[in-house]
């Protein structure tokens, strides 16, 4: 049904390489700040869903190109036509949006987001929906949301981002919509690090690649969990890690730790 050779794939509407293991995205219309179409999102939404069959890819990287991450939605090419449309097709809209995240979450590969200059409206989504975020010190991340007459809770922000930053925080972003510096984000615990310019690209790729080198079935794992037991009591995570443990005790990768330490040597993880 879907090939498993990610190097492969031809989209549309974004810049896709894959190397070492490692895809990455890149929004490709810097001239308007790398906004968002209809045919991007549901291409996104694709790509992110296709990943969960890809066997040569362990780690995504998101970013953009020409100094700025994503503005969010185009306004011209999606604002317009949604104040004209009637209430079916707004929430088919806005349901799709919401599955482009579903998907992000759901796919086993790590995402990293190099956050560069304008991180705003759908574009703070895609760095709250990914596992890890880097940034420049230009970065400025809105979700500006209620500044276009909306409500804050967008694509899952309500459910995220006060899980990453604290309830009041992502209350205050998302009341006001104003921009989140990057010394705000790093500390505040939403960037991991903030990195120069020139380095960016660079520093997200190595972590990327160090995580491509890792134990990919383990990984997914840790994110799987990560994302399930936002629900759960401490009683049912416990059993839920309990499971999970015993799972990835059965694979080739733990074995293969445990000779390599024997040897004194680092491991080689193959991902099964």
């Amino acid at each position: 049904m879907y090939s498993l050779k990610a190097a492969e794939w031809r989209p549309e509407h974004f810049r896709w390489q894959v190397k070492d293991r490692v895809a990455t995205v890149t929004l490709n219309r810097p001239e308007r700040k790398n906004p968002l179409t209809f045919e991007s999102y549901a291409e996104l939404r694709d790509t992110f869903h296709r990943l969960q069959y890809a066997d040569d890819v362990r780690a995504v990287v998101f970013t953009g190109e020409g100094g700025n991450f994503c503005s969010g939605g185009d306004v011209h090419d999606i604002i317009g036509p949604l104040v004209k449309m009637d209430m079916p097709d707004l929430l088919r809209f806005t349901r799709m949006t919401g599955n482009f995240v579903k998907e992000m979450r759901n796919c086993p590969q790590p995402i990293i987001s190099a956050v560069d200059g304008i991180c705003a409206g759908a574009g703070a989504i895609i760095s709250m929906a990914s596992d890890m975020r880097y940034a420049t010190p230009e970065a400025k991340t809105a979700f500006l949301f209620v500044r276009v007459g909306l409500a804050g809770c967008d694509m899952g922000a309500c459910a995220i981002l006060p899980r990453i930053i604290g309830q009041g925080r992502a209350s205050e972003l998302l009341y006001t919509g104003r921009a989140m510096s990057a010394d705000e984000g790093l500390a505040w615990g939403y960037f991991n690090a903030l990195v120069p310019q020139d380095k960016l690209l660079a520093r997200a790729q190595e972590m990327a690649l160090s995580l491509a080198n890792g134990p990919a079935f383990g990984h997914a794992m840790t994110k799987k969990c990560l994302h399930q037991e936002w629900n759960m009591s401490i009683e049912q995570a416990l059993e839920t890690e309990a499971e999970a443990q015993a799972i990835c005790m059965q694979t080739g990768d733990f074995e293969r730790a445990y000779n390599a330490f024997v040897k004194k040597e680092k491991p080689k993880f193959e991902g099964n």
